[in-house]
């Protein structure tokens, strides 16, 4: 059986992955969902210094401490960069490495470069303005494909602000990550951010999977999600 990482992207927690996590965990799969530091449980410990190097730390020490191997470890969204970072610090640990709808970054390049202009025009303002410099506030969950009135209600009051400085980190990278299986999962059915990312993958020769549903894949499409990762 695996050992499932599932990382969440911004403004979301752990818990954002209720509706995946226990399709794997029924089929025998041993499955983690860590909350990044800063955000919702652990929002207590946001603070302007924490960025891109804080988040992959925080999933280096669960896969150093719970002495996990043969990982496969999912990124949604921004954590694609944790993704990316984790799997060049520790390349021994981790299986296969799974970007849903997430940043394909190259050594050297931040998470606000990999956005197309105009959203990362739109991030910055908005981190500028209402975010005190610092902080990208929580988008419109309709803009993500959310619809449904449950979802809605399910997610917002759990959102909260994400730090700014982990779209301006860059990843620094050895090479190492090079050496690990990566596949990409797009989520079609919205205004489609990271279709740039796909067509990467497709070029590196990654397996491209794609999603008729929203942004937010673990909400709207938990099932055909789940059986997406099975295969892989």
């Amino acid at each position: 059986m695996s050992t499932f990482v599932l990382v969440h992207g911004a403004w979301h927690g752990g818990w954002c992955w209720d509706r995946v996590a226990p399709l794997l965990r029924a089929t025998g799969h041993e499955v983690h969902t860590p909350t990044l530091t800063g955000l919702s449980e652990r929002a207590h410990l946001l603070s302007p210094t924490v960025g891109l190097d804080t988040h992959a730390e925080d999933v280096v020490r669960l896969l150093d401490v719970l002495d996990l191997r043969e990982v496969v470890l999912v990124g949604h969204s921004y954590a694609g960069q944790i993704v990316t970072a984790v799997a060049d610090r520790r390349p021994e640990r981790i299986a296969r490495r799974v970007y849903l709808d997430a940043f394909v970054g190259s050594d050297g390049e931040a998470a606000r470069d990999l956005l197309p202009e105009t959203v990362e025009h739109h991030w910055a303002e908005s981190a500028a303005e209402a975010g005190f410099g610092w902080l990208v506030p929580v988008r419109k969950l309709s803009v993500l494909g959310v619809t449904e009135q449950a979802d809605v209600d399910w997610l917002t009051p759990k959102l909260t602000p994400h730090p700014w400085k982990t779209y301006t980190n860059p990843l620094r990278l050895t090479g190492a990550v090079d050496g690990v299986p990566a596949a990409f999962v797009e989520c079609v059915s919205w205004m489609r951010v990271f279709q740039r990312h796909a067509d990467r993958a497709r070029e590196r020769g990654w397996p491209v999977h794609e999603l008729d549903t929203g942004h937010e894949a673990m909400v709207t499409a938990p099932k055909a999600l789940a059986e997406v990762l099975l295969e892989l």
